[in-house]
């Protein structure tokens, strides 16, 4: 969603009111995509023929908007935003125009809403696969996360090779991106992400019949105030796709397709994403498809955003080639980023700087984002990002793809990250566990962080011998004593060998920075021959070594050593190996810290009304008999949750109690989905329970993750919840 002042919104809609716009016929809303529509001919205005089922269902979306959750400030122009909107989409004489800028005046009312607490963290996990909230892959290969309204819309590519890695992640699969379908998910927060539509498909229809397939990917989606419409942008038959639909969710159609972009050396595009400018305007972010060795920036037409205009050269990489291309925004100044052209493959992250306060202006040479050096970005390409501007700071995450051959083949896996500045650039935090306060824009650390960078030696596609990230020095023996090898832990494609067939001594090490605590580190690690010493040390900023002793071993076998004090500042991470004629293997290397600063509770009682739980509705006390200060009075509707914020020291199942009362007048029981973590575990029923002050509690095992876990009930009906009074962990 964009943000434009006064004059310039109201300039853009009385455009909107003039603009010659696809308009539809009953007839022609009847079908989407060769199916059927679910909305009747009352959803198409009888004068001007427009369509305003986007708009309705905005406004039924907007409706479950709970007032308390937000300050009074932000709230009072949201809920006049939304009369109005409730009244145009009512309305059988409404214009096109009037249609746009209800559902564009109710989404900037809404996009300004502002919480009335400070939100909770929320743990984002890398290096794994992402489930929806019904527990589902997530499918977002070359996509992008758009906020609209109040809400981020996360849209992607769904190949059949990320169903075929996902079955079975430890073999190649020939580069199968054969699509299936776009889908589109939701979230509040950017970590719960719920499905909620393909938005296209293989039965997509383009304007000369021809139907989306081939290769689709690499998209981006912006919402057009003149027509009131969403369009997304993608690669795909016969150059730049274009497709278009009412709402966020909605089936979209084909509406347009550009072989060539003005001033583009060659058709199509390499790589490209979609980037919205504070003002509101929409760019086509890329290179060239042939070469890829020029980035260009092209504004999107305003008028429909159905045409890239003349594109702006911003760089030039002379005898080579980049990929990913995407762009942020960060303190006022624009960063184009794009990974190396190496067959999908990971690499740094390339960085054109502004120079002047225009997108399409002056930038700077390219350089290396700092932070992606030793693990090539997180072991990624450059996919997209997300900029949160939060109550207390802005943060912009890097989402990275790792969808390649180089680790077997990684489509299915999403990995992101934080960007801060340091000093005059823009600083890359890799790290394979964080956690993020969307309310706030604050991030932190997640407790299950891995210290080690490139850990599994999957950043390097090829076999080197000289491993990204790593050091290698030698005591004795040859010079050459340290590669990367095919086959390594856990069905992994790579891990590190370091021997010699005569006497040597010696082995990698790696820097890395680490605050104070007590740390666990860990490692898989197999070996050959007579070794007299193959060890992992840690040496601290204090100069104090730890070290994990590996005995001999044919086959690969976990090693740990823990509670290790650690004080802050640059530690040493060491693999060492001496022997006349032995080997040492290794991979999977780890150093977690195990200790928590304030230790959150892990067991005991967790109220409903008591932060970090959210309720989805309200907290009351007027029924008698509960616990605490309050309970939670969830809105009437399907997804209204109660969530709760529990940690634990190990991984396991634990048994919980949940405390709610029914006393609905029909006796109804209120089902709903038990979701730990994102992941559905079970479908609850609360039974009636006689009265509104009559508490029952409902025992319950579920599976928890060492670290901070969410449990969240569901609702599946639109009655919602009962009262929720607190969750009990044993």
């Amino acid at each position: 969603m964009r943000r434009k002042t006064g004059a310039l919104l109201a300039a853009t809609l009385l455009a909107a009111s003039v603009a010659a716009a696809v308009r539809f016929t009953g007839a022609e809303a009847a079908t989407s995509n060769g199916k059927a529509s679910p909305f009747s001919a009352a959803d198409y205005t009888a004068n001007s023929k427009v369509m305003v089922r986007g708009l309705k269902s905005l406004v039924s979306d907007y409706q479950t908007r709970v007032p308390s959750k937000y300050t009074a400030k932000s709230w009072t122009p949201f809920a006049k935003a939304l009369t109005t909107a409730t009244a145009v989409a009512g309305n059988e004489s409404a214009t096109e125009s009037q249609v746009a800028a209800a559902k564009t005046a109710l989404m900037q009312a809404a996009e300004d809403l502002t919480a009335a607490d400070e939100g909770t963290f929320q743990t984002i996990t890398n290096d794994t696969f992402w489930n929806d909230t019904s527990g589902n892959p997530i499918y977002s290969q070359g996509g992008g996360v758009f906020k609209f309204g109040d809400t981020y819309y996360w849209y992607g590519v769904h190949y059949v090779g990320a169903e075929l890695y996902r079955a079975n992640p430890t073999r190649q699969y020939n580069n199968d991106v054969t699509f299936v379908a776009i889908p589109v998910y939701s979230s509040k927060d950017l970590v719960n992400w719920k499905f909620e539509n393909n938005v296209a498909t293989t039965n997509t229809t383009l304007p000369d019949g021809t139907r989306l397939g081939g290769w689709v990917g690499r998209l981006g989606v912006s919402y057009n105030e003149n027509t009131g419409k969403y369009v997304l942008v993608v690669q795909g038959p016969g150059g730049v796709v274009f497709l278009r639909g009412d709402s966020p969710t909605d089936t979209f159609d084909g509406a347009a397709v550009q072989a060539q972009i003005t001033n583009s050396p060659t058709p199509g595009t390499g790589d490209q994403t979609v980037f919205t400018d504070d003002d509101g305007k929409d760019y086509l972010i890329f290179s060239n498809s042939s070469g890829r060795s020029r980035a260009f920036v092209s504004k999107l037409r305003e008028s429909d955003s159905l045409y890239a205009e003349p594109a702006v050269q911003i760089g030039y990489c002379s005898g080579c080639g980049r990929e990913g291309n995407a762009m942020f925004k960060l303190d006022g100044k624009y960063y184009h980023a794009a990974s190396d052209l190496h067959g999908w493959n990971t690499s740094v992250t390339h960085v054109l700087e502004s120079t002047t306060n225009s997108i399409q202006g002056a930038y700077s040479a390219e350089y290396t984002m700092a932070g992606t050096e030793m693990d090539y970005s997180h072991v990624t390409q450059t996919g997209f990002f997300v900029t949160v501007k939060g109550t207390k700071q802005n943060t912009v995450i890097y989402a990275g793809d790792r969808w390649a051959d180089f680790a077997w083949n990684g489509i299915g896996y999403n990995q992101w990250m934080p960007i801060t500045r340091t000093g005059s650039r823009p600083q890359f935090h890799s790290v394979s566990q964080w956690q993020f306060n969307v309310t706030t824009g604050e991030w932190r650390v997640g407790q299950n962080n891995n210290y080690v960078l490139n850990p599994n030696f999957q950043a390097d596609r090829i076999i080197v011998p000289q491993l990204t990230g790593w050091t290698n020095f030698v005591e004795s023996g040859p010079s050459a004593i340290v590669t990367n090898i095919n086959g390594g832990a856990n069905g992994s494609r790579f891990g590190v060998q370091i021997g010699a067939a005569q006497s040597y001594a010696g082995g990698i090490r790696q820097q890395i920075t680490v605050p104070a605590g007590t740390y666990k580190m860990s490692t898989f690690a197999r070996t050959s021959g007579t070794l007299t010493a193959a060890q992992m040390t840690v040496t601290d900023a204090a100069g104090v070594s730890r070290t994990l002793t590996i005995p001999a071993s044919t086959g690969w076998t976990g090693r740990e050593l823990a509670n290790i004090p650690l004080a802050a500042g640059t530690a040493t991470v060491t693999i060492r190996a001496a022997s006349g004629n032995g080997y040492l293997f290794v991979d999977d290397l780890a150093l977690v810290k195990t200790s928590v600063d304030t230790p959150p509770p892990s067991s005991g009682r967790f109220e409903a009304e008591t932060p970090p739980a959210v309720c989805q509705g309200t907290i009351d006390s007027n029924h008698s008999g509960f616990s605490g200060t309050g309970f939670c009075n969830g809105t009437g509707a399907i997804g209204a949750y109660s969530q709760f914020t529990v940690n634990r020291t190990a991984a396991g199942t634990a048994t919980i109690g949940v405390a709610f009362a029914n006393g609905n007048s029909s006796a109804a029981a209120r089902p709903a989905n038990l979701i730990v973590n994102g992941a559905t575990v079970s479908t609850l029923s609360f039974e009636y329970t006689g009265a509104w002050n009559s508490w029952v509690t409902k025992t319950l095992t579920v599976p928890l993750n060492a670290g901070t876990n969410t449990i969240r009930l569901d609702p599946t009906t639109a009655g919602g919840l009962p009262n929720i009074d607190f969750l009990d962990v044993a």
